[in-house]
């Protein structure tokens, strides 16, 4: 089984600027410069506050899908690599890019071609944001789906390349569940369309899935249709504190054993209920040592919220019913009141498990902890079994605070072997980019890693599209 041969890019790069200027000059590429460094790392990958200015890559910024393919048959003449681009706020290294690469950005790919509530479905252009759809849709009484954390600024085609989550998985499942088909070019310039516009579809392979998740090592996505649902018609946030990260781990169970399917059933440890207290002034740890953060919606919501409050007062939770402006207000620290200071080394990340065995992984801390002398704390989508640790360090005063100590990778290492050990996975949602291949290797039979470099190969021969990424 032959394996992607990788671009030799190291030659190639300014003989494919020249040929831009000359075959395309209506599209805006910029060369090579410590102002395009930017687009050589994504939110996981870039570097700390005062390191040394560095050249980024080539970046170039296409406006129409045939100024894409072109491009892209660009770069394959001169054997230069293609890395997709979104908004760069991927947590996994799937967007690194080097000075003899070009990046394609999808920013002024940003258009929403059409939404059609008969059909139930939108037909958009990658580089639309998460948020930029929803408010489009809103006044249609619709929205969409998934809602990563970094909805407001992270776009749909990266949402796409990594299929995202986010905190409504636990009812309206990832991106992957969301998305009927996709027009995409390929490394020979084409551009095909795959799936179906229709909410069912078997004809042929199931193409889609397979290129929702890819982290663009397979074709570069100009355009998507996606599934967009009613909002529902009322929405309602409970909160239930316990006693001890335990205790609310443990609680998860309650949940799903009831007969109350909440859109987001988010659980918050201790340490991070005082982290979120020390960078907002919140005082939610006053409240409890662990934290259920549930929303309700849809019909008959009044027997949902009654039914949800005796199955986890049942189990020891402080139950309450949050007031639309104080739901605000949490669900805000939920998704960006995690903040960590400059003095503060950390490693993040995202596990999966079945959440039968969520309380597992949170037991699983204080030996971690113990063992390499590090912080650990996470946030978990508990609906789905989702978790996203971080592992924290102090930096001594006069330390290189760039220099992060391989202690903090040895933890996260460790903390996904363990959710591995219980029946997960190295990756949720946040994809595997550069950040988890090694991981990803322990994960995946031998076989199964061939037929995927298989996939790779007869669609990308020649390695044109973000080598080194996800296989």
């Amino acid at each position: 089984m032959s394996v992607p041969t990788a671009i030799a890019a190291s030659t190639g790069l300014s003989a494919l600027l020249d040929d831009v200027r000359v075959e395309a000059p209506d599209i805006e590429v910029r060369p090579p410069s410590p102002a395009t460094a930017p687009f050589g790392h994504d939110a996981a990958t870039a570097p700390r506050r005062g390191a040394r200015a560095y050249d980024g890559p080539a970046v170039a910024f296409p406006a129409t899908v045939s100024e894409v393919q072109r491009l892209v048959r660009l770069a394959a003449r001169h054997g230069v690599s293609v890395v997709p681009r979104g908004a760069g706020s991927g947590l996994s290294g799937g967007a690194v890019a080097s000075t003899e690469q070009l990046v394609i950005s999808t920013d002024r790919l940003n258009r929403i071609v059409e939404v059609s509530p008969a059909d139930e479905v939108a037909v958009i252009e990658p580089g639309v944001l998460n948020a930029a759809l929803n408010e489009h849709l809103a006044p249609l009484g619709l929205f969409y789906a998934p809602d990563p954390a970094s909805w407001r600024i992270s776009t749909i085609g990266g949402n796409i390349a990594t299929n995202a989550g986010g905190l409504r998985c636990a009812k309206y499942g990832v991106t992957r569940e969301s998305v009927l088909a996709l027009d995409v070019v390929l490394a020979d310039g084409s551009l095909v369309s795959i799936g179906h516009r229709s909410i069912k579809g078997v004809t042929g392979l199931d193409l889609v899935s397979l290129f929702v998740g890819s982290e663009g090592v397979l074709g570069l996505v100009v355009g998507a249709t996606v599934r967009i649902r009613p909002l529902p018609v009322a929405r309602r946030t409970v909160t239930a504190f316990f006693s001890s990260t335990a205790e609310g781990a443990a609680a998860i169970g309650a949940i799903t054993a009831s007969r109350v399917r909440p859109s987001v059933v988010e659980f918050l440890d201790e340490p991070t209920l005082v982290g979120i207290d020390a960078a907002n002034d919140s005082g939610l740890r006053a409240r409890g040592a662990a934290l259920l953060l549930i929303e309700l919606d849809g019909f008959g919501i009044d027997e949902q919220t009654a039914e949800l409050a005796t199955a986890l007062e049942a189990v020891g939770a402080r139950v309450q019913v949050e007031s639309d402006a104080d739901a605000e207000v949490l669900w805000e620290l939920r998704r960006s009141g995690r903040r960590l200071g400059e003095g503060t080394w950390f490693v993040g990340g995202d596990v999966a498990v079945p959440k039968s065995r969520i309380a597992e992984v949170f037991a699983a801390f204080p030996d971690i902890e113990a063992r390499y002398g590090v912080a650990v704390s996470a946030v978990s989508h508990a609906g789905d079994g989702n978790l996203h640790p971080v592992i924290t360090l102090p930096i001594p005063a006069g330390v290189d605070p760039a220099a992060v100590p391989a202690v903090l990778h040895e933890a996260a290492e460790d903390l996904v072997r363990r959710a591995l050990a219980v029946g997960g996975t190295v990756s949720g949602e946040h994809g595997i980019g550069t950040v988890k291949r090694e991981l990803a290797a322990e994960e995946l039979a031998e076989r199964v890693r061939i037929a995927q470099l298989a996939i790779k190969d007869a669609l990308d021969p020649a390695g044109l599209f973000n080598p080194g990424k996800a296989l």
